[in-house]
């Protein structure tokens, strides 16, 4: 068994189709297929359930793919350990909520791509369920996750707190008429859902409609537009606001504060660019938090 048989394994396993894996690593689908084949064939043992919509992982598959994962993240910490001893350089991979990007990282980014700009730094942005399977998958060197946070595996560094308020057109100057329209969210996963949903039970709210968006961007423009109302941090809100096509309602003192930290592996090899990517954020942490104020 290879290391380039293992990278190929978790990309069927993660795409679930040979096509799509192939596509991903830039091979021809009959080497994706025969290696595929192989490894069972090594193993002695059936790798995936073969159908006509892709493959699914049988239980020996899935044991195999914990193992990969660990196996091939530790690969490239030591490829990473080598390359950071000189000029910080290589791959830093962080992921992040749509909103943290949008305000929270700008300056914080750009500061630590002039001090190291050797180091390949990528952002990936998805919510919260999907940001941790990242880092527990070893696809991300850390993120930005929002919301209460307690996970065996994981370290944080608490970074900064949100204001969450409930947003609506302009023209909605009372909360008591929000309940007749449809809230606008992420999909599952994300906190600021769950927090709204949450909410709306707890105060015995009729189930409005759900609407899901993919992009912040959608979702600010169908709430200015009067489609619905969302929960969003008033740093994400407060440009639409000041320029009157938005209105923030204030979400009530229980659940208006919602933490935002920086959480990684802790069994992770920490490169020379995670290492100084993560002092900045210490130095930078409210409330000392200049770089992090909109």
């Amino acid at each position: 068994m290879e290391s380039g048989d293992l990278r190929v394994f978790q990309a069927v396993a993660t795409e679930g189709s040979i096509t799509k894996a192939a596509n991903r690593l830039g091979y021809v689908q009959s080497n994706v297929t025969a290696r595929i084949r192989q490894l069972e064939a090594d193993l002695q043992t059936v790798l995936f359930h073969r159908h006509n919509r892709g493959m699914v992982l049988t239980a020996g598959g899935k044991s195999l793919l914990e193992y990969a994962n660990q196996i091939l993240g530790l690969l490239d910490e030591a490829a990473k350990a080598v390359t950071s001893a000189h000029e910080p350089r290589g791959p830093l991979s962080i992921g992040s909520s749509q909103t943290c990007a949008a305000v929270r990282l700008p300056k914080l980014l750009a500061r630590y791509h002039r001090q190291y700009p050797e180091v390949a730094l990528s952002l990936t942005t998805g919510n919260s369920d999907e940001l941790t399977e990242g880092i527990l998958r070893y696809e991300l060197d850390g993120a930005f996750l929002s919301g209460p946070f307690d996970h065996d595996e994981l370290a944080a560094i608490p970074m900064f707190e949100e204001e969450m308020v409930l947003v609506s057109e302009a023209g909605l100057e009372e909360l008591e008429e929000a309940p007749a329209k449809p809230i606008l969210v992420f999909a599952g996963g994300c906190y600021y859902r769950s927090a709204l949903e949450s909410w709306l039970k707890q105060n015995s709210w009729k189930s409005p409609q759900t609407m899901e968006f993919g992009t912040l961007e959608a979702i600010l423009g169908g709430v200015s537009a009067g489609l619905g109302i969302s929960l969003l941090p008033r740093t994400v809100v407060a440009k639409g606001v000041e320029e009157g096509y938005l209105r923030a309602h204030e979400f009530p003192e229980e659940a208006r504060y919602v933490d935002t930290s920086f959480v990684w592996r802790k069994d992770a090899f920490l490169s020379r660019p995670l290492r100084l990517l993560m002092e900045q954020l210490a130095s930078a942490a409210e409330p000392a938090a200049d770089l992090f104020r909109a």
